[in-house]
Parts: C-alpha cells; structure tokens; sequence
C-alpha cells in the first residue's frame, strides 16, 4: 500500500472544523518532472521540424538573406526590382516589413530550388552500375554537388522530402525481364506457353492496369509500399510466429555478463538510448541518402488483429516495457521523474520480477499464444474477452509498451559438448519459443535467457529487416563496450532503493508450427568477404551462387530464388526482389558439375547476379511492379492468368543477407571475439529452405538456415553442408592453391 500513497498527489478529508487537506509534495515533485520532460520533448521537436523543413539550407540562412537585402537597399539599390515597393504600396506596411517579406518570400524560393536540385541529384543512379575504380566524370561531380548541398550536418529525416519517388517501370521492360529470369527454370514447352501468356497480357490487359498504376505513382509518395504493407502483411492470416516475425542472435563467442537481471538492465537501457536518438533524430544518414520512414514505428508499436485485416497502432511515447516471467505478466515503469533509470536501477527491478514468487492467474501463463495463431480467432477472441475490465486495461498495458521483454528460464547459445545443436535450439528458442512466452504483435520483443544471452524477435509488417539490424547492432555494442559491467557481472551505476516495484498485470478469465521447424545455425570460418574480394568479386553474389550451387546439388534441379534488396534510395522504399536464379547462375553451376569452361562461367553469373540488384535497388525490378498490377486488376475485377500464375509461383530458395551497417561500433581487430550471429527466418514455402546470412569482418560468414521436418526432401544440417562445400568449392576454383592452404590450416575448418 506504501506505493498507492506514494502515487497519490494530495488527498482530504471532510472534518467539522472543513476540509483538511494533505499534500503530497513527493508525488507533485514526479508530476512536475515527468511534465517537464514532455515539454523538452515537445520543443525538441519542433526544432527538428524547423530544421529538417528547410533543409538544405539553415534557420540562420534567413537571417543572412534579410541581411544581404537590407545592405543593398542602403546602398541605394533594389533587389527586389520594385517588387519590394510594390508589396509596401499593397499592404501599406513600413520598408523594413516590406523587406522582410521580400526576403522571407525570397528565402523560401532558394528552400524549394535547393531541395528540387538535390531531388534531381539523388535521382541519378548510374554510379552503381560503374565498375569498382573506373568512376567517371558525371559520376565524380554528381558526388561533389550532393556533398555541396548535404554539406551541413543533417537529421534522420532531413533527406525525407528531397527523396525521389519510386518509378514505375514499362511494362514491355518487366515482362522481359521475368521472361529471362524464369528461361532457366522451365522447359520448352513451359517457357513458350509463359512467353504467349505474357504477350497477351501486354497486349491486352496489361496496358489499362499500368495507366492505372502511374496515376498511383503521381498522387501516392510510393506507389508499392502501402499496397505491400496491407496486402502482404496485415491482411494474412496465418500465423505471424515463424511465417513472418524473424530472429536477431547475441554474440557469437562471448556473453558479456551471465547475469540475466544485469543483461536485461543494460539491454533495455541501450535501446531507450537508440530510442532517444531517434526521437531527436541524432541518428547520421549514410552518405547515400536511405529513407528512414521505417524508423518512425520502432518502438511503441503492436499490431493489432481483426477478423479481415490487422492494424498497426503507434503511440506517441511510452515510458513502460512490458515483461512476461514464468507466465507473469508486469509493466516496469524506466522513468521516474522525467528521468531514464540508470542500468543498475533497471536490473534492480528485472530482479524484483525474477525473485516474485506469485503464480500465473488461470490462463495467464498461455496468453502469449494467441498472437502465435492464426489472426482471425485471436481478433474474434480479443473482441469478445479483452474489450473492458482488468483484461482490456491489462492488454493495453502491453500493446502501449516501448516494446516487450521476455525474461527466459532456459540457457542458450554455442556452448556445451555439442555446441553447434545448442546454436541451432537458440535459433529456434528466438523463432518461436514455448509459441506463448513471447508477444509477436509487438514492433520486437527482447529475449534474455537466464545464462545472460539475449536476442530479439521482431514482427515484420511495420519495417524490414535492415532497420531492425541497425538498432540490434547500436544495442549489443552499447551493451558490451558504452554501458559495460563491474567486476561481479552487475550493471553499472547508483540505486534509489524507493523505486515502486514493478507491477503485475491481471487478467481473468500452438505447438504444432513450431515444432515443424528445422533450423541451423553456423559459422563459416574457412574465409570471408577479404579473400572474395581478393578474387574481384562482390561477396553477395559469390555467397548467392553458392546457394544455388547448393540447391541443386541439395535437389537436382534449380528453383524459383528470392533475395531481398532494398529500395530505400526512393521515399517510403521497403524491399524488392532480386531473382538470384538466372541463365548465367544456372549454365554456371551445370558447367561445374561438369568441370567445363567454369571460371568464365562463374564471373559472368557474378556479375549478372551484381547486374540484377543494382536494377532491383534502383527501381528497376520485377515482382513489386507485377505485383501492384495484380492489386489494381483485383479492384477492376478482371481476372490475369498470367498474373494469377506469376504470383502463384513458390519461392523455395528464400535468401537474405544481414547488413552490417554500424562496423565502427566493433572494434574487431582488438576485440575479434564480439562477432555477431546474425538473425534469420522460416521457410517461405513448405518444400522450401530460409537462409539468411551475415558478412561479419574480413574473415567469418554467419548463415541461418530452416526448413520444414513435414517435407521428407528438405534437412537444415544436410543443406548447410551442401552450403559450405559449395562455398569452398568456388574459392577453390578461382584460387586452385587455396584447397591445399586450408588443409595446412586445420584450425580454420569449422
């Protein structure tokens, strides 16, 4: 009861003498604070919208105009070419308001012509079709005007609204484009009925759909992205555990602390810090300008399920992270007084939760997985058991959180006598867990498993995986190297022992997919993107013919490959696909297997994979365009066979690479040992293989590999030996000596 009185600002009594009033001035001391924190919030804000809305240019750029005028004006001479009279004749106004006017009007004008040029600038794209080291000369003042103009030091968004817009491609383009990329995949017979199919629809259909769809791309900011979001996303209903959410991993090697309670203290603590740099927008773009829109919904964020498609509810701000424990559910405030609390205090109160030792209420233990099920029965359930009382003030405690926090009683990671099965049960354990003691619907929850290894999964929808990388990686290296840990595996940091404790969520009152799944975790330590780079060639593509080297050896046949670019060089971007399959992959990998004309062959698949993300990146793809066309015919209610085949075709090679983005937050030379592991994913189709992989330093390749235990023709392990053979396969072709150097070497193999 201490802490309700505690929480109570000021309380009275009705006496005979009158009212008896009794201040709290402990309780008005946290309202002001908190208030005042909102406020700095508030104006922080503001500042930011000043500055990113006249972006290029400065605040103080106006103040340079007005001066300028204001000089040439007392230097008896006009500017303005009468118009500054003019405006002082209209409005009867004094000359200094006049030129001020003018130089506003004329301020803002220079505003537009900057951005405009910049806009222009950041449409062009051609430099990364040139060769490494043959820059030419567009290409070299391209890049010097876009420093010119970017040269002051912007904010996340200051490039937001000098982003050009994604552009529609020609239809005639796409088509071919798709003709070529599915020739290897068909026979004869397949491939003449796809090309007949194709002209029809160009010369029928077709046409009427791509009016249709640039009238889109006038009027909307990005003529897929939406139509993504709800149609791929929110409007499924299937389970989002392993079908969509994915998986980020701790370091490989080392575990900072095996404190689980000091973990969670500096894990929550380095992502309200991201949070914070977010909110202010202290987050640097790169030097290409990325759209950071994604960004917005990080944190305060669920999605909610309805019965025909879900939604995504933000929140503006959230003080609380939700936590779930042994089937307990608590909300753990980390500000008090308009104050983030240090390490210490956070692991204080994780603490308090783990020593609790209440049990679940009947069915509170299992609740979690009415997010891990299909999303119709979960909407009709939340309809009719979570709408008012204890249960909808509960769930809404959740949903509002920053994001959630499972505190895990298992210990996972590389370790123990059969270190690479205990990696693949961590991977699954991040998947998908018990299907209960994780939220799926938040924007990410952060796993901390009781030996102190961490990890997070994240719910797709709202952001594509790069973004969630990024803030995994500013996380884990504030975590082991900012923040750090005492002697004795604590936080770091004071205690105000008067902390309310953390408090616990109410209620009264799915196995089955994830036990399907078959993961495997491995590190590639035979060589890295150094040695690839060596060769001259780009470590993706290497990494994708591998893969495709791999499958076929894995099924004797080739399949339908899909990679994951991004498209952020235009506003509001997300992904397109790369088809990783092509001619040159295919007549490469048949080659090998037949040891003829093999290295030509491999650079040639190489530099047509390069060939294809660099038209996926720039706008130029295939399946976002085929699948908008699809959306619009679905509005006119006309049926495509060709479209309906197209998007009918399963993906059984789903492959993603796990940027980097952040390396000088690592220093991997002293510290090799903080390697991360990557994430991944499950399978998209049933028969099919997920593999997501990570290019970690010069010398080390993480791959993430699952599948379905239902499909008799797929194994995890078995193809992520089909992986690393065929890795050392194609070094070895192009470096015939580097067979004989890794047999010296033993210490490398993995």
């Amino acid at each position: 009861m201490a802490e309700a009185h505690q929480a109570v600002a000021f309380q009275f009594t009705i006496t005979p003498e009158g009212i008896d009033l009794h201040l709290s001035y402990q309780a008005l001391s946290q309202i002001y604070l908190s208030g005042l924190r909102s406020w700095k919030k508030r104006i922080s804000r503001i500042k930011n919208r000043i500055i990113k809305g006249v972006y290029p240019a400065s605040p103080s750029s106006w103040l340079f105009v007005v001066i300028a005028i204001l000089a040439t004006m007392y230097m008896q001479s006009d500017p303005s070419m009468g118009l500054i009279a003019k405006i002082r004749d209209l409005d009867r106004t004094k000359t200094v308001l006049s030129v001020l006017l003018f130089s506003t009007l004329l301020w803002l004008s220079l505003i537009l012509a900057l951005r405009f040029c910049l806009k222009l600038l950041l449409s062009y794209h051609r430099w990364m079709f040139e060769l490494h080291g043959r820059i030419s000369t567009k290409t070299k003042v391209w890049a010097t005007l876009v420093r010119l103009l970017s040269s002051r030091k912007p904010l996340l968004y200051s490039y937001q609204t000098s982003l050009p817009h994604l552009p529609v491609p020609s239809i005639k383009d796409t088509l071919e484009r798709y003709l070529e990329s599915v020739k290897p995949l068909l026979d004869v017979d397949g491939f003449q009925r796809m090309t007949r199919l194709a002209a029809e629809f160009e010369k029928s259909l077709g046409n009427r759909l791509q009016k249709y769809l640039k009238l889109k791309a006038l009027w909307a900011t990005n003529y897929v992205s939406d139509w993504w979001e709800e149609y791929v996303y929110l409007r499924s209903r299937s389970p989002i555990m392993v079908n969509s959410n994915y998986y980020g991993m701790d370091f490989l090697y080392v575990t900072p602390t095996s404190t689980q309670a000091a973990r969670a203290g500096n894990t929550i603590t380095a992502l309200f810090l991201y949070r914070r740099k977010v909110n202010r927008e202290e987050l640097n773009p790169v030097f290409i300008p990325l759209c950071a829109a994604q960004c917005e919904r990080m944190f305060n964020t669920t999605r909610t399920p309805g019965e025909e498609t879900d939604v995504l509810q933000h929140w503006q701000d959230s003080e609380f992270v939700a936590v779930y424990h042994r089937g307990r559910y608590f909300r753990l405030w980390v500000y008090r007084a308009g104050r983030l609390l240090s390490p210490r205090e956070i692991q204080y109160q994780i603490q308090r939760i783990l020593d609790d030792p209440s049990p679940p209420s009947p069915g509170e233990d299992k609740l979690g997985a009415l997010t891990a099920g299909n999303r119709t029965p979960w909407a009709q359930m939340r309809k009719q058991f979570f709408s008012s009382g204890v249960n909808k003030r509960s769930l809404d405690c959740i949903e509002k959180a920053a994001f959630f926090v499972t505190l895990d009683d298992q210990e996972e990671g590389m370790m123990g006598e059969n270190p690479s099965v205990n990696l693949d049960r961590y991977a699954k354990s991040l998947l998908h867990g018990k299907c209960y003691d994780r939220w799926f619907d938040k924007s990410f929850s952060v796993v901390v498993y009781k030996n102190g290894k961490n990890g997070l999964n994240a719910e797709h929808s709202w952001a594509d995986a790069p973004i969630v990388a990024h803030l995994w990686e500013f996380t884990l290296a504030t975590d082991a190297f900012h923040l750090g840990y005492t002697a004795d595996g604590n936080c770091k940091g004071e205690i105000e022992h008067s902390l309310p404790p953390p408090q616990r969520l109410t209620f009264s009152f799915l196995n089955a997919l994830a036990d399907d799944v078959d993961c495997h975790v491995f590190p590639f330590r035979e060589f890295g993107k150094g040695r690839i780079k060596k060769m001259k060639l780009s470590p993706d593509s290497f990494v994708q013919l591998a893969l495709q080297l791999a499958y076929y050896r894995d099924r004797g046949t080739f399949c339908l490959t899909y990679e994951a670019s991004m498209t952020r060089l235009f506003r509001e971007g997300r992904t397109e696909t790369v088809r990783s399959s092509s001619n040159e992959s295919c007549a490469f990998v048949l080659a090998l297997e037949d040891r003829e004309h093999c290295h030509k062959l491999l650079r040639k698949a190489a530099e047509k994979h390069q060939n294809l993300y660099r038209l996926a990146m720039t706008g130029s793809g295939i399946d976002r365009h085929l699948f908008c066309l699809y959306v619009v015919s679905k509005y006119l209610g006309v049926e495509s066979p060709f479209l309906k085949e197209v998007l009918s075709e399963p993906w059984r090679l789903s492959t993603s690479q796990t940027p980097v983005q952040q390396m000088e937050l690592f220093d991997l030379v002293n510290h090799p040992e903080f390697i991360s592991l990557g994430g991944g994913f499950g399978p998209v189709a049933d028969d099919g293989y997920g593999v997501s992989y990570i290019i970690m330093g010069e010398e080390m390749i993480n791959f993430h590999v699952s599948c379905k235990h239902s499909c008799t023709e797929t194994d995890s392990h078995k193809f992520g030996s089909q992986i690393s053979q065929a890795m050392m396969d194609l070094m070895t072709l192009l470096n015939p000596d580097f067979k004989e150097a890794t047999k010296a070497n033993p210490d490398k193999q993995s």
